[in-house]
């Protein structure tokens, strides 16, 4: 006997992305601000000036990578329940890109899932971490293991909270801006190499390129079943760079940019990129003081951290390799001898 459950149906999931000056905002139910205590300093009376509920509540996690875990989560739950929140109240990621996937996260598990949006106050987030539903925590086995696709319900990227963004943080952001300019656009790549993106008016314009190739990406491959994988250019290897340093040495897009230049030295490896190409992103990088060097201690245990990758499957590790500038490959099939090759010219000498 079977008992088939007909539930195919079409979502649909669409939002709207506002980059301006943050419009004011009324929500018809409860309302939490999931923030930290640094953005909190420095932005909460200007998020509050703005927004108005039947319910305001203000739930504070501690700021950094190494907070981004199940007891933060539990953090943001419990404020929940004890507030009462149902299925119709609201969260508000106010904060970067820890922020924002741990708020996401807790919206996608409180009551089998219930809306956030994001405010993003860094550049990292607003050009990459807030777009596109990823959300998530880390563990001891690596970064973002543990989360699920939940979409947020809009998007609101007001450029004055990158007004008190420190430099490193700053730079954490071009990091993102390049990884989407390598991969899908070469004219946005060049664009980059002759601005000067401390200009308010041509960050602006490149938040607003790399937004609207996210968005584009996302669109047609929501779940990363296939061509948004690509925006993982750099993070393979960054995120076991991040691991290994316990999240305390590097940023995330700091890490990403050391992860650029190790994808770019294997597509050298392979043929795929010249070695003019690998110094011009290198360049690109170095010009907003973006670690570009990394010693690697074991070179084995780092190959095998990589099967801890959510990208991979079985024996299989999946890469993402630039192909020269402005396009990207996607494979399973670079042998171990190419990759381990690749990292022992980053190995202890």
């Amino acid at each position: 006997m079977h008992v088939n459950i007909p539930l195919k149906q079409v979502v649909d999931n669409s939002y709207d992305i506002t980059i301006d000056t943050l419009p004011d905002i009324h929500f018809d139910t409860k309302v939490a601000i999931v923030t930290n205590p640094k953005v909190a300093g420095l932005h909460l009376a200007y998020l509050l000036g703005k927004i108005s509920a039947k319910e305001i509540y203000i739930i504070s996690v501690p700021d950094g990578e190494e907070y981004k875990n199940q007891d933060s989560i539990n953090t943001i739950l419990e404020s929940l329940f004890n507030h009462r929140f149902n299925r119709k109240s609201m969260l508000i990621a106010f904060g970067g890109g820890v922020i924002g996937d741990m708020t996401g996260y807790a919206a996608s598990i409180y009551q089998r899932g219930i809306d956030f949006i994001q405010v993003p106050t860094t550049l990292l987030s607003q050009v990459d971490a807030s777009v596109g539903g990823k959300t998530g925590m880390n563990n001891s086995y690596g970064k973002n293991l543990i989360g699920a696709f939940h979409q947020p319900k809009a998007v609101y990227i007001d450029p004055y909270f990158l007004t008190t963004l420190p430099a490193r943080e700053f730079g954490a952001g071009v990091a993102e801006i390049v990884k989407m300019a390598v991969t899908f656009n070469k004219d946005f790549f060049e664009f980059l190499e002759s601005a000067d993106l401390n200009s308010t008016d041509v960050l602006q314009e490149a938040i607003q390129q790399a937004v609207k190739t996210k968005a584009n990406v996302v669109s047609q491959d929501e779940k990363e079943h296939g061509i948004r994988a690509a925006l993982n250019y750099g993070h393979t290897f960054g995120h076991v760079i991040e691991n290994e340093t316990k999240y305390k040495t590097f940023l995330h897009g700091e890490a990403v940019a050391i992860g650029m230049i190790m994808a770019n030295e294997t597509a050298f490896e392979m043929n795929l990129m010249s070695r003019d190409d690998a110094l011009r992103i290198k360049s690109l990088l170095e010009k907003y003081n973006l670690p570009t060097t990394y010693t690697i201690k074991n070179t084995n245990t780092f190959y095998e951290t990589f099967f801890l990758d959510k990208k991979s499957s079985d024996s299989n590790l999946t890469f993402i390799i630039p192909v020269g500038i402005g396009d990207v490959s996607i494979t399973d099939e670079i042998s171990k001898e190419t990759i381990l090759s690749v990292l022992n010219k980053f190995g202890e000498s």
